[in-house]
């Protein structure tokens, strides 16, 4: 007789198949789990328009263009300083520069003090429009986004008038009767670079608050909306005034 030894399979139960059914599936094979990685799948990702770190690309850009901006303010307040520790002539005290008499009262760094307060106020509403646009209430964003830039326009009149003083009183970027001859230069230079910024602002937040009034960031066929736009322009909005602080600090209190 011939014997099988072949071992014969036993049948599974039904309750030994449900729980081989349940049992968890293996893991895929590194091979297969690195098919997108390396240089190659970093450039397919870019080349698919993907965003990156889960960031859109218009607020990433943004962040990119404030850094760069971050280096020359640096760079101006970091010359400023030296060029005033260096200096062989005696500053003029900003306390007497930049007073006015008004009724009579001689008030030291008044005009500045307004300036600042309408500077922080404008960021306050920026960020309330911002909290709008998410909450998709497009005329209350529209009308503080409109504020924040009436508010930049009140800053910049102001910042005209000072400089009108100013040269009224012989302050050039060459010259300075009231002491160091670098102060016209230094000043100039910083309040006028930060002053074209906070116009650029003015006239950016504008754009896009007649934008959300109309609807222009809206979904079709009843999809939400994309108001990071919005987001966007306060964060500059945001980073021009932090950069007023320290202006403010180091020129004007210093």
């Amino acid at each position: 007789m011939s014997i099988d030894m072949q071992a014969q399979t036993p049948a599974q139960t039904p309750a030994e198949m449900q729980a081989r059914a349940q049992e968890p599936a293996m893991p895929s094979s590194p091979a297969s789990s690195t098919a997108g990685a390396g240089w190659t799948g970093a450039a397919a990702d870019l080349a698919g328009d993907r965003a990156m770190f889960r960031v859109p690309w218009g607020k990433a850009m943004m962040w990119i263009f404030l850094l760069s901006d971050t280096f020359i303010f640096g760079s101006f307040l970091t010359g400023y300083m030296s060029v005033r520790i260096s200096a062989t002539t005696q500053w003029p005290n900003p306390s007497e520069v930049f007073a006015l008499t008004i009724a009579g009262t001689h008030l030291p760094l008044i005009l500045i003090a307004i300036m600042t307060f309408v500077l922080i106020t404008s960021s306050g509403t920026m960020a309330m429009a911002v909290n709008f646009a998410y909450r998709h209430d497009r005329r209350r964003c529209a009308m503080l986004m409109m504020a924040t830039a009436a508010f930049g326009a009140l800053f910049v009149s102001m910042q005209a008038f000072e400089w009108s003083k100013l040269i009224a009183e012989g302050v050039r970027p060459w010259g300075n009767p009231m002491g160091s001859a670098q102060f016209g230069a230094c000043f100039f230079m910083i309040t006028g670079f930060h002053g074209m910024h906070v116009t650029a602002g003015v006239i950016y937040l504008l754009v896009v608050a007649r934008r959300v009034r109309a609807g222009r960031y809206e979904g079709r066929g009843g999809a939400a909306g994309n108001y990071d736009i919005v987001e966007i322009a306060g964060l500059y909005w945001h980073f021009v005034d932090l950069v007023w602080v320290f202006i403010f600090a180091l020129f004007y209190l210093w």
